[in-house]
């Protein structure tokens, strides 16, 4: 099998209608369908469906992995719980994005590996990411900086730009906070680079990174 691409998408907040499930299916016949998901992969072609429409309407979470390299997560977050314009101040570039449709305010982080990437099975990879959009719900922005850090590893800031403030307890990691680096192939030094009181930036620069 020379290419693979996997496409999951989960449902949280409320389970997907017969009818729902029926326009999904029109999309894929191979794909696995139930009330709260919707699982595909292919070793040729590609996903019919818009992602962004998908999760506009139907879904609250997503991920898509392809075997040359890229990872995508996409959450859907009440914005009652997550202000926009806060979640622009980590996501507001390429890597890590944010956007609101309606009540929701989506994020997406996007992960390119330029050598070709691994092999990766998809399978699994989304369950333990799910867990960071509650924790956004509960007020949690420790998985925003981790975006942020990804547009720093991306190369998309320079010295002058200014660093959002750093979550309470950014340096207790739980499990789906591990998940998402490892997920999204943020460097290790980067991650442990945020500790101490200068600016990020700045400490990165003197560290020669």
């Amino acid at each position: 099998m020379s290419e693979y691409q996997y496409y999951e998408f989960q449902a949280i907040d409320r389970p997907l209608s017969a009818k729902e499930m029926n326009v999904l299916r029109s999309y894929s016949s191979r794909a696995r369908i139930t009330p709260t998901s919707f699982i595909v992969d292919y070793a040729w072609g590609e996903l019919r469906g818009d992602v962004d429409a998908w999760m506009a309407r139907y879904f609250d979470a997503f991920v898509h992995l392809t075997s040359w390299g890229t990872r995508v997560l996409k959450l859907g977050v009440p914005a009652s719980a997550l202000d926009l314009a806060t979640a622009k101040l980590y996501c507001g570039g390429e890597s890590a994005s944010v956007r609101r449709k309606a009540d929701t305010v989506v994020l997406s982080f996007r992960s390119e590996d330029e050598e070709g990437g691994e092999w990766i099975d998809g399978a699994g990879q989304l369950s333990s990411l799910i867990p960071l959009r509650g924790a956004l719900e509960r007020g949690d922005r420790r998985a925003l900086y981790l975006g942020w850090l990804l547009r720093v590893q991306s190369g998309e800031l320079d010295d002058a730009a200014v660093e959002p403030p750093v979550p309470p307890g950014l340096g207790e990691r739980t499990a789906a906070l591990e998940a998402l680096a490892e997920f999204l192939r943020i460097d290790g030094d980067l991650r442990q680079a945020h500790r101490g009181k200068a600016s990020f930036l700045g400490r990165l620069t003197k560290a020669g990174l």
